[in-house]
């Protein structure tokens, strides 16, 4: 049986995101310990992320590229807080536009 898109999302394209984000970050100058604080997670967990201990490897396109570089600046200058729509639609990029997430698609009209 083919694995369902949200298996992928998890095991596949959120830790890449997040493990290039993190890489971002510290190239902006950030130490780990701040990249942690500001991504929610563990310092070991961005520590691997940068060893490549951690985050599937997955070549990105450059627009993902783009937007992942766009949004870890964002973060760095906190002109954004929480990364969660911008790495949901991040992820929506990686999959080609296939959003078989509610949380990425548009709210439905109301009559």
């Amino acid at each position: 049986m083919e694995k369902l898109p949200c298996e992928t999302i998890v095991w596949d394209s959120l830790p890449a995101i997040r493990a290039a984000i993190a890489a971002e970050m510290v190239r902006c100058g950030l130490s780990q310990k701040m990249v942690a604080q500001i991504l929610n997670m563990a310092p070991s967990a961005v520590s691997q992320y940068l060893s490549g201990k951690r985050g599937y490897r997955i070549v990105f396109s450059d627009e993902v590229t783009d937007a992942i570089a766009d949004l870890a600046r964002d973060l760095v200058s906190k002109t954004v807080c929480d990364p969660r729509e911008r790495i949901c639609r991040i992820c929506v990029m990686i999959r080609g536009g296939d959003s078989m997430c509610s949380a990425c698609e548009p709210p439905e009209p109301v009559s």
